[in-house]
């Protein structure tokens, strides 16, 4: 299908999806890590428990305060809720904006296997296409950037960025506006300096390709990673210098066009998530919103609360509201810890 790309329509899109005092929930887990997630609590990874955990997510009471656009799987974007609804209409009759994650996982990088690349450019014209017309607004493509010996070869950063740039041309020729997640893995024992420079690499390149296959800036939403030490250094970093470095490398590499910065939690706990960004947005002046895009700093105590159980969901709701709201304010710079208990 042919369609006119409307800039104007993509761009009031973008800036919904970072609105001030709220962020985006990414719940587009892949049939194989929900598996993981709902492992973890003892229950069975099928289309029915998958259904009821999403479900007691995008009905939690109150998240359309909190929570600008919801990131979805192809099932999920497909279903009915238990009321024969589509999370779909639900989510919009919230003000809520769907999106769908288009990649399709990643695999060893040709010419440097330890490294991974995404794969999905095959047919992915077609599949935004049929998901503008299944109600999605936007899009998200996962570019996985991982540090080995504190060593990133420029060849797999460049592969991985020229992929970002397809997609993001793609979705935007169909409507749709992109997600832009190059994430530099924590996983390592590097330390932050060196999480530092790649991400610089990273975003530098990433948009010297945006820019060459004439993707919209002004359409787009970024989401990265914070500057942080590998998961297994023993250095240790305060709040302040993650928001410190992070900012200088956005300032250093982010066009004033782009709407906004959706962070990623990329296995930091709940707090230290919130935390992070909120001590961002302590500074004035940005020329981004700077807000979140988290998957498990949102969901995993109202997970654990869950279990399972139809008594727990109203605990379980209650816990996710609460972590929204707490990022919610981040987002503008006012959270406080005394606030968590």
């Amino acid at each position: 299908m042919v369609r006119v790309m409307n800039n104007s329509n993509l761009e009031n899109i973008a800036k919904l999806m970072v609105a001030p005092s709220k962020g985006i929930l990414a719940a587009d887990e892949s049939t194989g890590t929900i598996k993981k997630r709902l492992d973890s609590i003892g229950v069975d990874s099928n289309e029915k428990n998958r259904r009821t955990y999403r479900e007691m997510l995008f009905t939690a009471p109150e998240i359309e305060k909190y929570i600008s656009a919801v990131i979805l799987f192809d099932e999920t974007l497909r279903q009915d809720s238990s009321s024969g609804k589509k999370f779909t209409k639900i989510l919009e009759e919230k003000n809520i904006i769907p999106g769908i994650k288009v990649d399709k996982g990643t695999w060893p990088c040709p010419g440097f296997n330890e490294y991974p690349i995404t794969q999905g450019l095959d047919l992915l014209k077609q599949r935004c296409d049929e998901y503008y017309e299944l109600g999605a607004k936007f899009t998200k493509w996962r570019a996985v950037i991982k540090i080995i010996n504190s060593f990133t070869p420029n060849e797999v950063i460049e592969a991985n960025a020229l992929a970002l740039a397809l997609y993001a041309s793609t979705a935007q020729e169909s409507g749709l506006v992109p997600i832009v997640e190059p994430e530099v893995l924590m996983d390592g024992n590097h330390e932050i300096d060196t999480c530092q420079k790649v991400t610089e690499t990273t975003l530098r390149i990433v948009f010297d390709k945006l820019n060459q296959f004439n993707v919209n800036l002004n359409a787009i939403v970024l989401k990265p990673n914070m500057i942080v030490p590998g998961s297994d250094s023993d250095q240790d970093i305060n709040y302040s210098e993650v928001a410190d470095k992070t900012l200088y490398i956005l300032s250093a590499c982010v066009p004033k066009s782009v709407p906004g910065v959706a962070f990623l939690s990329g296995g930091q706990t709940e707090i230290q998530a919130t935390e992070n960004l909120n001590y961002m947005n302590q500074s004035t002046n940005l020329p981004w919103e700077v807000t979140f895009s988290y998957g498990r700093a949102l969901q995993q105590t109202a997970l654990n609360k869950w279990g399972g159980k139809d008594s727990n969901i109203f605990n379980s709701q209650k816990a996710f509201i609460h972590r929204a709201k707490m990022n919610s304010l981040a987002h503008e710079g006012k959270y406080i810890s005394d606030l968590e208990t």
